[in-house]
């Protein structure tokens, strides 16, 4: 089963766009939603009104699930919906009745949040395993979501589970980030052993870079900020790279990083 939520999880939507992705892309069928009832604060998560064809319908906040086919071996159950304002454990007793009605074996909860990392640098992608991170030094301790809680409980139900997070530059905006999308899914692609790399998507993440790269070209400000993301960024993968060759490549990383500092105002 894969999750994604609307909201405070999915920076620029790029979670909920890979399941909107997967839904397009391959033969899918709505299966079941959780009800609105209990679970939303409708102040916070407006219901919206649409006329088709002279009729008003008025669509609630919901949850739904879909049978997504990939192949005739692999059935992917897509949990999509806004993050639920109440009842939590309720709500995450509900998605794991489903995952069990379908057989599911593994749950991944996908997310994405904004961060201070340059578009012009590979987008930073966290992944735990059974709610442990793959990279201890990026083990998280703070506030949660949703996906989070769905992952806990996951585990505690006997699921083996996969987490996965991409950071999107916070200086763009929360315009759709279509390279995040692309990154979760090919993280995703290694997850389920079925290539879902998509080609369409490729275009528009070429088109967000270049976007990117005109907003700092006429913003100085900006583009100052931006090559300090580009410095942290590179000093910071150097020290991986460095730390796993021995201990004289750790100690010149490390002179390195005085005399930048000294250098600094």
């Amino acid at each position: 089963m894969v999750a994604a939520f609307d909201g405070w999880n999915d920076a620029c939507q790029s979670a909920m766009n890979v399941v909107r992705h997967l839904v397009s892309k391959y033969r899918s069928l709505e299966v079941g939603h959780i009800s609105r009832d209990g679970f939303y604060d409708f102040q916070a998560a407006r219901p919206m009104q649409c006329t088709i064809q002279g009729t008003r319908h008025i669509l609630w906040p919901q949850t739904a699930f879909y049978d997504i086919t990939i192949s005739p071996d692999v059935h992917i159950l897509a949990q999509l919906g806004p993050e639920p304002n109440y009842h939590w454990m309720e709500y995450c007793q509900e998605s794991l009745h489903f995952a069990k009605q379908y057989d599911v074996d593994e749950l991944v909860t996908l997310g994405s949040m904004f961060a201070e990392t340059p578009h012009s640098r590979p987008l930073p992608l966290d992944m735990s395993r059974d709610g442990k991170a793959w990279d201890t030094d990026s083990e998280y301790s703070g506030p949660i979501g949703i996906p989070h809680v769905l992952d806990a409980m996951a585990v505690d139900e006997g699921y083996r589970t996969d987490a996965i997070w991409v950071s999107v530059p916070q200086y763009l905006g929360s315009d759709p980030c279509p390279q995040a999308t692309v990154d979760l899914l090919a993280a995703l692609s290694k997850v389920v052993g079925v290539d879902l790399s998509p080609m369409e998507l490729a275009g528009k993440a070429a088109q967000w870079h270049a976007r990117g790269d005109v907003m700092v070209r006429n913003n100085a400000d900006m583009a100052q900020y931006v090559e300090q993301l580009e410095h942290d960024y590179d000093m910071k993968e150097s020290a991986r790279k460095i730390a796993s060759q021995g201990t004289p490549e750790v100690e010149q990383l490390v002179q390195e990083a005085e005399a930048y500092l000294r250098e600094l105002p």
